[in-house]
């Protein structure tokens, strides 16, 4: 597996790739990588003739307050991962590189509505910050395809629509939520939670399921529903953020049965932030 520092480096590395007629896959991470980064390499592979990695810690989609500084590199061990796992290429830039100028003048990449609802209303700035960096990363490496989790549900969802709004030839692939044996999504934050928050994490999963299958059963108050889910997850040791029944389609609340739904959460536990989904 090659290791590319610098957008000269990426540059010709895929500029070769071309001339050969090779299709690109791309998994954009911010490294400590775990099984569920891991997997969307295995599925990238299945998808195209080359994979690329890129590991950037993002400054523009932290807020002041949460763990920039704090958030584990651990860039060894993923490059390990990486190799074992196949992938061909890992792009390590700095922040010097991708805003040269500074956050405070960078020309940014704004998905209007989709990135107001949900994460996007408690974390202000954050989702402009996903899509100015995978903007830039997907016109640094120009990939045919590109893999994300569906852990984050509406940041996939933000990335398909600001693919479709500027007409970027790229393929979104979601890839299923990679879970511990308890249930809990893996995350590179579950790593902040202590043995007690770890025994407790995974009823965040158990709710979510309870609530989906009280919907299936016919009970469509979602508002309530939504109110009494978050007042349980309280009760068991969670500080609920949101508890959200959406539609799938444009991920605004849903207020009747005719739409696909998924609910959305968003909790902490302690000072570690989990998030999670579930399709109905």
């Amino acid at each position: 597996m090659k290791l590319l520092t610098t957008n000269t480096e990426l540059r010709e590395q895929i500029a070769q790739w071309r001339r050969n007629g090779e299709r690109i896959a791309f998994v954009p991470t911010m490294g400590n990588l775990h099984n569920g980064h891991f997997r969307l390499v295995d599925v990238a592979k299945q998808k195209a003739d080359r994979v690329i990695v890129s590991i950037f810690v993002n400054p523009m989609q932290f807020g002041k307050n949460e763990d920039l500084d704090k958030y584990p590199r651990t860039l060894e061990a993923d490059c390990k991962g990486l190799t074992a796992h196949g992938a061909d290429a890992v792009f390590t830039p700095t922040p010097d590189m991708m805003y040269p100028r500074g956050l405070d003048v960078q020309t940014f990449v704004e998905v209007p509505l989709l990135g107001d609802l949900h994460c996007g209303a408690s974390r202000a700035g954050h989702f402009r910050g996903v899509s100015t960096i995978v903007c830039k990363l997907f016109n640094l490496v120009q990939p045919d395809i590109a893999c994300f989790g569906m852990k984050d549900y509406q940041q996939v969802a933000i990335i398909r629509q600001m693919v479709s709004d500027l007409s970027l030839p790229i393929e979104i692939v979601g890839v299923t939520t990679e879970r511990a044996e308890d249930g809990l999504a893996l995350s590179s934050r579950n790593g902040y939670l202590t043995p007690e928050q770890r025994a407790i994490a995974p009823k965040l999963y158990q709710v979510l399921q309870q609530l989906r299958s009280t919907i299936i059963a016919g009970n469509h108050d979602y508002r309530s529903l939504e109110q009494q889910t978050r007042l349980e997850l309280n009760t068991l040791g969670f500080t609920a953020d949101y508890i959200n029944i959406a539609n799938q389609q444009d991920l605004t609340l849903a207020t009747s049965p005719e739409h696909e739904k998924v609910i959305l959460a968003a909790v902490s536990l302690g000072k570690t932030r989990l998030i999670d989904n579930i399709e109905i």
